[in-house]
């Protein structure tokens, strides 16, 4: 995974303010902002602003961070992401995840079921539409394309996407946390999105699951990238050290509230990365309402550990630590009190990077 040139990226938020959002992006594009992810939960869908973005950049990437794998057909994920290719001029990133039984079977009723199958099946059904080489046919234990006439009508039959794909070979990336998933994402995926990123900690946690994926990996695909990173904010360490605790709610809302208390892949990951009191205290705290104490019960030490916040030669030896953990893509949330001194952060960490 070594030996290029880190990227910088973003994420895009999914409350709305679309307006603002992207004014923001326009702006950090034109600092050197070179991928943004555009988020979907349960709000605004992200294609809508994707193609909107597409209509009003000119070199940032364009990527869903993430489509959850439920919501819509095998099929319309790849038309979906060959249409903002198309828009864009070759700019787009499918961004795909498997969100959570909560969001899934609560928010739009479907069975949250063999969510790494499903996974590479998709992934294999978007490549073959963006080829366009034949009709598609896909015979998996989860997708069958056409359905099987005892399933139907029988009449369905093997179509190509009609329009001609800008690219043939749309990135993929894959958001994925456990064992087996992430594997799956090392053998098929151009990138891999993993939240809650401890870059010292990381190998310790995920290192052989990738390596087995990586051993099982076409040399087509290239090199994975890796996408992570935390706050970005560059100054003396009293005025921005605090900026860390910006992301107290967020970390306590994933490793406290994301799922049901026996099937939460967040808590398993803070488990996994040696804060086993801290996750079930996080957890208990915020499963009985106390979301305030459960955000003060997130270790200070793993907010240090997965921020860049500090003068230039701490965010510089951070950047260093996320590179030597294998990020190729560096994803910050820049902080500062105006959308032009975002720019000046974003302009300084590319110093930084190069």
């Amino acid at each position: 995974m070594g030996g290029r040139g880190m990227k910088l990226s973003m994420q895009v938020g999914y409350a709305g303010g679309f307006a603002e959002s992207v004014a923001q992006v326009r702006a950090l594009e034109q600092a050197g902002m070179d991928i943004v992810y555009v988020a979907e939960a349960y709000g605004y869908d992200a294609p809508s602003l994707m193609g909107y973005l597409a209509a009003v950049t000119e070199t940032v990437q364009i990527a869903s961070g993430i489509l959850p794998i439920y919501t819509r057909t095998p099929t319309l994920l790849a038309m979906t992401a060959a249409g903002i290719d198309e828009l864009s001029g070759g700019r787009c990133i499918l961004g795909l995840g498997a969100s959570g039984p909560q969001v899934i079977e609560g928010f739009h009723g479907v069975a949250y079921d063999a969510p790494i199958q499903r996974t590479r099946e998709i992934i294999d059904i978007c490549r073959t539409v963006w080829k366009r080489e034949e009709p598609l046919v896909h015979q998996g234990k989860k997708y069958q394309l056409p359905l099987p006439a005892d399933r139907g009508t029988g009449l369905g039959k093997p179509l190509k996407i009609i329009t001609h794909p800008q690219r043939s070979a749309i990135p993929v990336h894959v958001a994925s946390l456990g064992p087996r998933n992430v594997a799956m994402t090392a053998e098929l995926a151009d990138g891999w999105l993993p939240i809650l990123f401890h870059p010292e900690r990381a190998q310790d946690v995920w290192g052989a699951d990738v390596d087995a994926g990586l051993a099982l990996r076409s040399p087509d695909l290239g090199p994975l990238d890796v996408v992570a990173g935390g706050l970005l904010a560059i100054g003396p360490e009293d005025q921005v050290g605090g900026i860390r605790d910006f992301s107290r709610a967020m970390v306590a809302l994933y490793v406290g509230g994301m799922g049901a208390r026996e099937r939460n892949f967040y808590n398993q990951l803070f488990q996994r990365y040696g804060y086993e009191a801290e996750a079930k205290e996080i957890q208990d705290l915020y499963l009985d309402g106390n979301k305030r104490e459960a955000a003060a019960a997130v270790p200070a030490s793993f907010l240090e550990e997965t921020s860049l916040c500090g003068d230039e030669g701490y965010v510089r030896d951070r950047i260093a630590q996320y590179r030597d953990a294998g990020v190729t893509v560096l994803n910050v949330t820049p902080v500062a009190p105006d959308l032009a001194g975002q720019q000046r952060l974003v302009e300084t960490v590319k110093g930084l990077m190069a």
